[in-house]
């Protein structure tokens, strides 16, 4: 059975949920045979799938290219799609309309759109039309040009209730889950206790109620930065890197295929095709 918003909202207080990024049909099936309670398709695909510099570029049809193969992969998680930059920001109706495209497109069980109390009246709309959302506030990737860069939200009294006052409006707007990102653990941990939804932290501490990782950086699948929260559960960079340089190399020496990996014609079709032709 897929777990359902009040499966989660259960947890709250009890077990913390756990939850990872997924891209693509057979990353989403190994995740959801570990038992992972909830998926991100998020728009950090436009960094670590497509390439880009930052998220900015990604399109709603990106997403729902990418949140097709994950629904279609994932069978017991509880999948989120993101809403990417300029699906919302312009109008409550843009915002409504795109966030049903993506659930209808794609089989999803919510959206997740960056911003607090400025957006507080998307997430109301778009939870009245039937939607479930995920809000996401702190460090918002689709902002870092605002921000001027990546860094850490929440650090001087202001800002800190400023976080709190954006917690506690997208709870009242309606989403039944908050994405803190980059935020002092303990200013997370008071904004955990302060709030009915389902905190879900990435580099916000343990005192959360869930925590999310996109999966390429908790494998260790690539070879670039890695933020400080991450933990790297393996690293694949360099088990793939050799790999591939160990088929370059068989491949050049002419060890792979061999014999037991090749298929076979019988002799005496072969001896029929060096046979001299006939001359009439």
């Amino acid at each position: 059975m897929r777990k359902t918003i009040f499966d989660l909202l259960g947890r709250k207080g009890k077990l913390p949920v756990s939850m990872l990024t997924a891209y693509d049909f057979h990353t989403a099936q190994t995740i959801d045979e570990a038992g992972i309670d909830m998926i991100l398709v998020g728009d950090s695909l436009g960094n670590v799938m497509l390439g880009y510099e930052n998220t900015l570029a990604v399109t709603v049809e990106d997403m729902i290219h990418h949140g097709k193969a994950v629904c279609r992969g994932a069978k017991q998680a509880f999948v989120v799609i993101d809403m990417p930059f300029m699906s919302y920001q312009a109008s409550v109706e843009d915002a409504v309309r795109n966030a049903g495209r993506i659930m209808k497109e794609t089989n999803c069980q919510a959206v997740k759109l960056e911003g607090g109390l400025e957006y507080a009246d998307r997430i109301r709309a778009i939870v009245q039309a039937g939607i479930p959302v995920v809000a996401h506030i702190g460090l918002t990737p689709q902002s870092v040009n605002t921000l001027g860069g990546y860094k850490v939200q929440g650090k001087s009294l202001e800002k800190a209730q400023k976080l709190l006052a954006d917690a506690k409006s997208v709870e009242m707007a309606g989403a039944f889950a908050i994405t803190l990102e980059c935020v002092p653990a303990a200013l997370a941990k008071l904004i955990t206790s302060q709030t009915n939804a389902l905190t879900i932290g990435i580099g916000a501490g343990n005192g959360c109620d869930g925590q999310v990782l996109v999966y390429q950086d908790m494998l260790g699948y690539t070879n670039g930065y890695t933020p400080k929260f991450v933990k790297k559960y393996a690293d694949l960079h360099s088990v793939m890197l050799e790999a591939f340089k160990q088929y370059k190399q068989e491949c050049e020496d002419r060890i792979f295929p061999e014999d037991n990996r090749t298929y076979e014609i019988n002799e005496e079709v072969l001896q029929e095709l060096f046979q001299p032709e006939l001359v009439y």
